[in-house]
């Protein structure tokens, strides 16, 4: 298969898109499984995973698939792989809080080639390929050009999956608070991402991520003219999740000093 093709662009376009109907089957999404107290499945998960699993071992036979709902352990990070989130916000999903998103990214050798963050509900596509920019229903994005902290809307998460560090994400939120506009919670880190690249946030932050929440996101934040590192100043990896700070390309480095506060 060729990267750099409009036409894989295309059909990788109109895969999540499909996938994405399943959202609106309220049956389906009634039907939760707990991975942990608070961190859930729902037959949706199962059915979006299955269904794009099948649609790109078609495509690409030969690319390796990671998946938020399959062991991923035998996974070979020096060769391609696709990397899902089949519902990134499923706790929205299961509330019918509309705030939810497929997330597929295709990576190579660590490195993100191709971003594709679905929400449904607002049928909203973002899309970004390394190097031809970011696009929301294939009109070009940008971050936004706020300065300062103290002028940004910031979301911070708490990822309720993750309880023992809760006091972390709360110091993290006040100490952000306390230098913004105001802060915001929506429970879905790739659309996040997104918002930061399109310019209705101007940050994000979150700890605990696993590599399919922001793998696409991340790409597209970046085509968007847009700032990504780990909370600790590193570079995200695909290998490992890690806690994450996007920001508009000004108020990155004032993010990340709040945190350290």
């Amino acid at each position: 298969m060729e990267y750099g093709s409009g036409t894989l662009m295309g059909q990788l376009s109109q895969a999540v898109k499909e996938a994405g109907r399943m959202f609106n089957d309220r049956e389906k999404a009634a039907q939760v499984k707990q991975k942990g107290a608070t961190d859930f499945v729902t037959q949706v998960d199962v059915s979006v995973q299955n269904y794009l699993r099948e649609r790109l071992e078609k495509l690409a036979p030969d690319i390796q698939f990671m998946g938020e709902e399959k062991d991923n352990s035998d996974l070979d990070f020096t060769r391609p792989m696709w990397v899902l989130d089949p519902v990134d916000g499923t706790t929205n999903l299961v509330h019918g809080f509309c705030h939810s998103a497929v997330s597929l990214a295709l990576a190579d050798q660590g490195e993100v080639l191709y971003g594709l963050v679905y929400n449904p509900d607002a049928d909203e596509l973002y899309t970004a390929e390394r190097g031809g920019g970011a696009f929301l229903n294939g009109v070009p994005i940008r971050v936004s050009g706020v300065k300062l902290l103290a002028d940004a809307l910031v979301d911070v998460g708490t990822n309720p999956s993750d309880r023992e560090r809760a006091d972390r994400s709360f110091r993290w939120m006040r100490a952000v608070f306390d230098r913004c506009h105001d802060v915001r919670r929506m429970g879905a880190a790739s659309l996040c991402l997104c918002y930061v690249a399109a310019g209705r946030l101007d940050g994000y932050l979150e700890g605990s991520l696993k590599p399919w929440d922001y793998a696409a996101g991340m790409l597209i934040v970046r085509e968007a003219g847009g700032f990504v590192s780990t909370t600790e100043r590193g570079e995200p990896s695909l290998a490992e999740g890690s806690g994450i700070v996007c920001a508009n390309g000004q108020i990155g480095l004032e993010l990340l000093e709040a945190l350290e506060a």
